[in-house]
């Protein structure tokens, strides 16, 4: 089992900043690739970006150049620095853990762009 914990969401204005975590805990050991998606009100969850064990990044077309993951294999903390927001990345974002090919998800955090 594998426990995932999202923080860093909240209101930002168009055009600000927000870095989310994601802490995963339990049995860590097998997690291999590790990443962000989002589901927006009325919309299929997307792939927001991933990164894998060895920091091999992947991002959606539309967050690209403004989102940044990263992670910290020491602390078993998986981070995306979302700039240059706006009001269509507003959404809940979850974290998503890759173990051994079973995927779990963490309950999600909630990131409003106001315009």
């Amino acid at each position: 089992q594998v426990q995932l914990v999202e923080s860093g969401g909240g209101l930002v204005q168009a055009g600000g900043s927000l870095r989310l975590s994601c802490a995963a805990s339990g049995s860590i050991f097998s997690i291999n690739a590790m990443g962000w998606y989002r589901q927006a009100p009325g919309k299929q969850r997307e792939l927001v970006a991933d990164i894998t064990r060895g920091g091999s990044t992947n991002y959606a077309d539309s967050v690209k150049g403004r989102f940044t993951i990263s992670r910290d294999n020491a602390k078993s903390t998986v981070y995306l620095q979302m700039s240059s927001l706006k009001p269509e990345d507003t959404a809940n974002y979850y974290c998503a853990a890759d173990n051994s090919g079973r995927y779990y998800w963490g309950k999600g955090t909630l990131v409003t762009v106001s315009s």
